[in-house]
């Protein structure tokens, strides 16, 4: 008399469990840098968003830069609206157009960090923005120029 059997045994359920639990624990750190870059992203559109008003700012001043080191300066001076960007503590742009933004409420990995945008023009009247980082700033996180 042959008994059929149906289902899984539980030596297979284990071994199941086992490679989810593998695969999750390897998918973790990557959804956390992913998560981590969507949120720079935020920051670097708002700071793209005051390089375009700087230079407008300079173009229209004949090669002078704005003077604005604090956020609430940027917003009277440049007309930006900032105010809804909770991922920078502080923006500033200097008198020499370089714009600094800290970093809050992403990770603690980035948390008090900086962005910075220099402004380098070639001489042909035209201005290209250059990232760069604090020196604390983690390298697989910097921004691609």
């Amino acid at each position: 008399m042959s008994k059929s059997t149906k289902g899984f045994t539980l030596i297979e359920l284990l071994i199941v469990i086992a490679i989810i639990g593998i695969l999750a624990a390897i998918a973790m750190p990557y959804y956390k840098g992913y998560i981590i870059k969507a949120r720079l992203g935020e920051v670097e559109n708002a700071m793209s968003v005051v390089s375009s008003s700087v230079t407008t700012y300079y173009q229209d001043s004949e090669g002078s830069w704005p003077n604005c080191p604090t956020t609430l300066e940027i917003l009277n001076s440049l007309g930006i609206g900032l105010g809804s960007i909770t991922r920078i503590s502080d923006m500033s742009v200097l008198n020499n157009g370089v714009i600094t933004a800290t970093i809050q409420n992403i990770d603690p990995l980035v948390d008090g960090e900086t962005l910075i945008l220099t402004p380098n023009s070639p001489g042909d009247g035209s201005i290209r923005w250059i990232w760069g980082t604090s020196p604390g700033f983690p390298v697989h996180l910097r921004p691609k120029s």
